[in-house]
């Protein structure tokens, strides 16, 4: 008689996840929320990055503040974390006995569902979706992640710094001063319009230059988990401290530069300074977020086992074990008001006031994350993509 065939675990149980990536996904999504909220507004000629060029009193402050700890730091974070929860879910799938193809299998539908919910995402709300390009880097390096060794993680994680530390190099470049914003479909009053618009700018902005952006963070993510970085960050405390210190200053330091550029305190800058700062800014945009990752490691080992129990230590846990739906529902909430296309409220904001919306915004999907936990639901962005990869019933999973 033959033994049965490994059967997919499915999703890990709430209580048996760890805490430090949930921690890092819920504050991540503030991060995220305040990183993209500035492309929602126009109105304003466009300076470095997308920032408006006519700034001055509280829109400089927040802008410097931004480009130091924000912009270029989210994104590397967010991938981290993609990349660590992939090995993960693999990790979980080998420990019941499923064989590696398999498993690889498995991330390459995940993935591939992605795509699909990003590409709906992106047309629909928000051209600068992330999930499709995640989706693109599962489907692309399933293998790598899943069963590469941990020299060729590491080869691709420094390869992929370089590149698009080389590509932001030209980010601050771009010319200055137009009325036309970064996405030009905020500005398009006409609904359909608009939509056609964002399909465009998704697969040029969303899809591929963000997949380009973040897959060496992915790769990363993923060597760091097969070393328990965060669910074990007790015992690598000394390692977690360095890197956090380090990486933030970095990240503090590199995006100097660019921040004084932003923020209207350094006016004119030469074309050297520019291609310097655009290098400097994405490199230390991947210092911060180790550094941000290594932090919320930190903070679990801080917390101690005690730390579910607080409320907004549950509330930012919740928030990260629903990352996806969150993440979708900032765009619900700033498409809601801000683009043309439906009240037009961005339309000559302030900084300061969208930053205010951003924070605003993730405090109520924050409450609501919490209230779903305490009902016991999950997200429905997870139970979708749950039950689009694995269908309406799961099934073992074997080599065909």
């Amino acid at each position: 008689m033959t033994a049965p065939p490994p059967v997919d675990p499915g999703a890990t149980p709430t209580t048996a996840r760890s805490l430090a990536p949930d921690l890092a996904r819920g504050g991540m999504l503030l991060l995220i929320a305040l990183a993209n909220v500035h492309l929602w507004i126009y109105g304003h000629p466009a300076g470095v990055r997308g920032y408006p060029q006519d700034l001055d009193g509280a829109d400089q402050v927040v802008a410097l503040v931004q480009m130091l700890l924000v912009d270029g730091r989210a994104y590397p974070l967010f991938g981290f974390l993609f990349g660590y929860g992939i090995v993960q879910l693999s990790r979980r799938r080998g420990e019941v006995g499923l064989p590696v193809d398999a498993v690889t299998r498995l991330v390459r539908r995940r993935g591939g569902w992605m795509v699909l919910i990003g590409l709906v995402h992106g047309v629909l709300l928000w051209s600068g979706d992330i999930v499709g390009a995640y989706g693109l880097i599962a489907v692309a390096l399933a293998g790598l992640l899943v069963r590469g060794s941990d020299v060729s993680l590491l080869v691709t994680s420094a390869v992929g710094v370089f590149l698009v530390s080389v590509l932001y190099s030209g980010s601050g470049l771009a010319p200055q001063g137009a009325d036309t914003p970064l996405l030009p479909s905020m500005t398009i009053a006409d609904p359909v319009s608009a939509l056609l618009v964002r399909a465009v700018e998704w697969v040029g902005v969303g899809f591929l230059l963000q997949a380009f952006s973040v897959f060496a963070a992915v790769a990363l993510g993923a060597w760091a988990a097969r070393r328990r970085f965060l669910d074990e960050p007790e015992r690598h405390r000394g390692l977690l401290v360095r890197v956090a210190v380090i990486g933030i200053a970095a990240a503090i330091l590199g995006g100097l530069p660019f921040a004084l550029m932003t923020a209207q305190l350094w006016v004119d800058p030469p074309l050297l300074a520019l291609a310097l700062g655009g290098f400097l800014h994405a490199l230390g945009g991947y210092a911060g977020g180790l550094g941000y990752a290594a932090l919320f490691g930190l903070l679990a080992v801080r917390l101690g086992r005690g730390a579910p129990h607080h409320p907004v230590v549950r509330a930012l846990q919740a928030c990260g074990q629903r990352s996806l739906s969150c993440y979708l529902a900032q765009s619900v909430a700033f498409a809601l008001l801000l683009p043309a296309w439906t009240f037009g409220l961005g339309d000559g904001a302030h900084l300061w006031q969208s930053a205010l919306y951003a924070i605003g915004t993730w405090l109520v999907i924050l409450a609501v994350a919490a209230v779903a936990d305490r009902r016991g639901s999950r997200g429905p962005a997870e139970l979708l993509l749950r039950r689009l990869t694995y269908g309406p019933r799961r099934r073992a999973t074997q080599p065909t």
